[in-house]
Order: structure tokens, then sequence, then C-alpha cells
């Protein structure tokens, strides 16, 4: 921390434990801290007294930490902000970048790297002097998510989307396929001034050589056979939006020279026009290609590679974030279950720990798809391993055909089922059924189902003569559908 008399430190959270922590994590020669559990009183302190930084979690009580950071800059435009939060959604992370937070830090990783933040942002000239976003405020609360993720690497590249999106500069986006690399084009759009206007994305790879130039750019009518009509194209489609390449590097090189003057110059031809057409587009392009090698093989023009690489965001595969394996496929299963108008559907212990244990080669899309498929041919509102279906190039530790694995399944289905019908003495009749199904396997020989199930003979038959009356009405509860019991009931 620097030592400076007159260094002062607003932190904001409704935790009064977690205040008292911060303010002794921060304690050092020379440096004020103030501490404040409302949002509306940390605010009027600091247009009373200047701070040089606040900390603000981003949940608090009766408004949040994006607000308060949106009044702040409105008092003082080169104020300086770092929240955190335990619980801050992918919006809150972008939104609050693209309002000139210095930082987003996820609070379990505060006790590692707040000081470090601090320290940083105290000694950065140029945060100072960061100004407040001057395009349209998007109310938080009403973003929908459309990128998921609370691993580090992914908060990483929310702050980059947050940033970028302030500006008009090209930005290259970099993954393996299946990462979501569009998803992130989306975003950069969405929070960007350019937000109302189009967003139009492009597959190179899914448009023939011939007709790529013409999809793009557009085509006077008889340039070539087929042109029967005049054509628009994307350039002019999204005139003042966004437009997104994917998979620049399968660009054909005489496409690549007629994209670089436009983001030269803003100008193009439609094919088979000599009219000029001017253009405000903001490009946008991904590939999973290494474009230096693809330069350097003459196979994409290097004055192009740096007119489009001027902000790079490369989005790591899905198996360098595990951490967001269970949430993504959280998200993906109510999504479905959402759409299917019937019960939620939930994975079970194992199924979660199956998934973390793939190694996930299709990424995200991998993951999505194969929710979709789990879902459409499950028998129940309950995933388990054995419905999961997973290609063997992921797989890593666990074999979803192992008996452990299968007899875990038959038990958890065994609870989702008894969890409806809540008046079920569900281990007395599991004893009891277990133990008369390894009597008949054992030939009834008591000593040999004894020491299989692990009990006495004694334990043994007394399961073996419970009265069959209060099995009955247990298989009646468990077999029953909930309709047919409301009828007996009135009866």
């Amino acid at each position: 921390m620097p030592d400076n008399p007159d260094t002062h430190l607003i932190i904001v959270d409704p935790d009064t434990d977690f205040l008292a922590w911060a303010a002794a994590h921060l304690k050092a020669p020379g440096v004020s801290i103030s501490t404040f559990e409302r949002g509306e009183d940390a605010l009027a302190s600091y247009v009373k007294k200047r701070a040089d930084l606040l900390l603000s979690e981003v949940r608090l009580n009766g408004s949040n930490g994006i607000e308060l950071l949106k009044r702040l800059r409105q008092t003082d435009p080169q104020s300086m902000v770092i929240l955190f939060s335990g619980t801050a959604t992918t919006s809150h992370v972008i939104e609050a970048m693209r309002l000139g937070a210095y930082d987003v830090l996820a609070k379990e990783r505060l006790p590692y790297e707040l000081r470090t933040v601090v320290e940083s942002a105290l000694s950065s000239i140029e945060a100072r002097k960061v100004t407040r976003a001057q395009n349209a405020e998007v109310p938080t609360e009403s973003i929908q998510e459309t990128i998921i993720g609370r691993s580090p690497p992914m908060q990483e590249v929310f702050k980059l989307i947050g940033r970028v999106s302030r500006s008009d500069a090209p930005v290259m986006i970099t993954g393996e396929s299946g990462c979501g690399k569009e998803l992130v084009a989306g975003a950069i759009h969405k929070f960007s001034p350019r937000a109302q206007k189009e967003f139009v994305a492009i597959n190179i790879t899914a448009i023939p050589d011939n007709l790529l130039e013409s999809e793009i750019f557009g085509h006077e009518k008889g340039s070539f056979t087929g042109a029967v009509n005049q054509r628009v194209g994307r350039f002019e489609q999204c005139d003042g939006g966004t437009l997104f390449l994917d998979e620049i590097g399968d660009m054909p090189l005489a496409v690549q020279s007629k994209l670089l003057r436009v983001l030269q110059e803003g100008q193009y031809s439609r094919v088979g026009s000599n009219q000029t057409l001017k253009t405000d587009v903001r490009v946008l392009a991904a590939t999973n290609k290494n474009l230096e090698e693809e330069v350097a093989k003459g196979n994409f023009r290097e004055d192009l590679f740096y007119r489009l690489n001027v902000v790079r965001i490369h989005i790591p595969p899905l198996r360098e974030r595990r951490e967001d394996v269970r949430l993504l496929a959280e998200f993906f299963l109510h999504r479905l279950s959402s759409r299917r108008r019937g019960p939620q559907m939930r994975f079970t212990d194992d199924a979660l720990d199956m998934l973390d244990a793939y190694d996930w080669p299709g990424n995200v899309r991998e993951l999505e798809n194969t929710i979709q498929r789990a879902c459409a041919l499950c028998n129940s509102d309950v995933l388990l391993p054995s419905d999961i279906p997973l290609g063997s190039k992921g797989a890593r530790h666990m074999d979803p055909s192992s008996t452990v694995t299968r007899m875990r399944d038959a038990l958890s289905m065994l609870v989702s089922v008894a969890e409806k019908t809540p008046d079920i003495e569900l281990l007395p009749w599991v004893e009891r059924e277990l133990s008369r199904l390894a009597y008949r396997h054992f030939g009834e020989d008591a000593d040999r189902t004894a020491k299989f199930l692990g009990v006495n003979t004694e334990a043994l038959q007394s399961h073996l003569s419970a009265p069959a009356v209060k099995k009955a009405a247990v298989d009646s509860q468990l077999s029953t559908p909930p309709a047919a019991k409301k009828a007996k009931k009135a009866s």
C-alpha cells in the first residue's frame, strides 16, 4: 500500500464481519479506511470527502454496486471503483467494466487478490483518468445472460468484453470450435453504443467461395449467372451496427482484399457495380486457426490480420475451466426443462461427477448437445449417469457402465421416486425387499444371505418375517399415480 497520509479508502458491504476483515486486511501506514453497510451512506461520504478508491459488494441492501458505480461516476467521472461479489452474474461483470470499474473480483479470492489489486489501482495514473462511458445505459437487472462462467479465465473474458464494448475497435476472437465465440461477439455488440442497430453473423465456411463476396458486399442485377435481382450485402444491411465474421481464417484472398478496403476507408462496391458505397460497421472476427501461421504460409493477408487483430479475446476451452462445467450443465438443463413445460429436471450427484470427469473435446457446444440428448431420452425427471451419453474421446476417470455406477443409478432413481411420497419409510422397506431378493438369490440359504448383506441371521429373519401388508402399502404408494391416490381418498 502506498505510504501516503492522504490515501482514503471506502468499503461498502452489508456484512459487518466482512467489513471488519477487509479493513484489517488493507490496513497500512498513511491509509484511512471508512466502512459502510449501505451504498447511500458511502456515496454521501464520498461526496463530502473525495476518496482515492471505493470498494463495493455488487449486491447491497436496497440497491446494488452497479447502481452505486453509475451514480458515483456521474458525481466524479474520474472516480476509481473496485466491485466484488460471490454471486456476480456475467452481466454484472461486463456492465461494471463497461461503466469504467477498475476491476471486478470474486469474493472467495479476495484474501489472495484484494491487496494486490488495490495497490495496482492506487498506483495507476491511467485508471484515474478513465471517464464515464457515453453510451446509453442498460438496466442491469433486465439483461438476459448470454454467456455463463464463474471461472477466473472467463471472468477475464467478461472484463475484456466490458472494456472493448466502449470503443469501435475491431476485435479478433480466438478459441477452439464450440467454445462460444459468437456469444462473445454478441455480448460485445449488446453492451456497445451500437446495441440498437443490427448484429449480423456470417459463418465463412458455410458459404461457397464464389458467393461469399456477394453475401458480404451485395451484387447488381445481371452481374453473374443467377443474379436476377439486385442484392443488398451484409455491410449495407447492418450499417451502424456490428458484423461478425466467423471462421475468418477460411476467407478467400480476393475477398480479403475487399474487406481490407472497408476497414481502412469505410468504402466498398457491390459485385458488378462501379458505385462506391460508404458504411459505418464495426467488424468482429473469429477463428480457431493460428492466423500468424496462416500469414506465414501466404493464406491470409498480413495487413488484414493487423487490421482485425487490434484487440484479441481468447476463449479458453472448457477443459481449462472445469469450474464452469456444472454451472453450464445446470443452465442448459433448466432452459430445456422450461421449454418442455414439464417438471423441472435435475442431475444426481453422480451424474454431475461424471460430467466433471469428462474432457469435453467439443467444448460448450458438446456439453449443450449432450444435455439435450439426455433430456430427450431419459425416462424420468432425474438424469442419472446412465442417461448421459458421453464419447470415449474425452473420457478420463469414470466408466459409466461400471457396476458401482449402475448400483448408484438404481439407488438414485429409488430416492427420486420415493421423494414424492414422504410418508414412506424407505429404509425399512429397502431392508425388507433387499433381504428377500438376496434370500431367493442364494437358494434360501440364510447363512450365505446374512454374510452377503453384512448382518446377522437374527436381523435377516426379522426382515424376512416383516408383515406383507405393510410392504403392499408401500408398494402401492410407490406405484400409484397421484391422481389415483386422490381418487382413493375421495372414495
